[in-house]
């Protein structure tokens, strides 16, 4: 039962009610190793100037009926409150790599406000098509599912950013060589959490094999994803890598 409260506590701290529509100030967010967070209305995100995108990008992904319209797709630009200019669009321009989405589009399917503010070039990483449009898509599309399920989720996301990553672009946009996915939620009053490292290239392999634990992303990243949680809460959750009380 104390779990229970403080998960609602932390949600409601973080982003208000979660199955408003209204402005969502995340407060509750993972640590920056660049001390660059840029928060717009429905997300949050960490950028990296050197690697010229988002470390992690963090969100609430309701889990209502109503996060299902569809909108006409708006040109993706540059983001104007990133004070360093976020990469230009022509760093992508016969690369070679899709504008793969951090936070995915149809995850903000709500609001037309919502949705095309995912489209600004801090919150897309350089991706091959076919694991943009392929394992990464069912990734994303099984997380749509749990939020359905479990009321709600809790997304964190980004690629993993290191020294000596192949670039694109005059700007020397990074490509990341994996792809972390992190998800956080209460459900039946206890709390769930799941981590995954996907290697970017195309795939077959079923999602669960992906499965590590969050430790081990902190470790590859540098980043601490919930520092606020009770360091023992913290602790329990992060070690774990069990996929098998989540419904695949």
């Amino acid at each position: 039962m104390i779990y229970k409260l403080v998960f609602f506590s932390v949600i409601m701290y973080c982003f208000g009610m979660p199955n408003s529509t209204d402005s969502i100030q995340i407060n509750y967010l993972p640590t920056s190793t660049t001390h660059q967070i840029i928060k717009h209305t429905y997300y949050t995100l960490s950028y990296n100037e050197k690697y010229e995108q988002a470390e992690w990008v963090a969100y609430f992904l309701r889990g209502d009926s109503e996060n299902s319209h569809h909108f006409k797709r708006p040109k993706f630009s540059e983001d104007p409150k990133i004070s360093s200019t976020s990469a230009r669009l022509d760093n992508y321009k016969k690369s070679g790599y899709d504008r793969g989405h951090l936070c995915a589009a149809a995850d903000m399917r709500f609001s037309k406000e919502a949705y095309d503010d995912t489209f600004f070039t801090s919150n897309v990483s350089p991706q091959k098509h076919n694991f943009n449009d392929g394992i990464w898509k069912k990734l994303e599309e099984k997380t749509r599912y749990w939020s359905q399920k479990y009321n709600g989720i809790y997304v964190v996301t980004g690629g993993v950013l290191q020294k000596g990553l192949p670039t694109i672009g005059a700007e020397q946009v990074a490509i990341p060589n994996y792809f972390y996915k992190i998800l956080f939620c209460s459900y039946k009053g206890k709390y769930k959490m799941i981590a995954f490292l996907v290697p970017h290239k195309k795939s077959s392999e079923p999602i669960y094999s992906f499965v590590v634990s969050v430790d081990y992303v902190e470790k590859l990243t540098g980043i601490d994803f919930f520092p606020q949680l009770d360091n023992q809460i913290e602790t329990a959750l992060e070690k774990q890598r069990d996929y098998k009380n989540w419904s695949f």
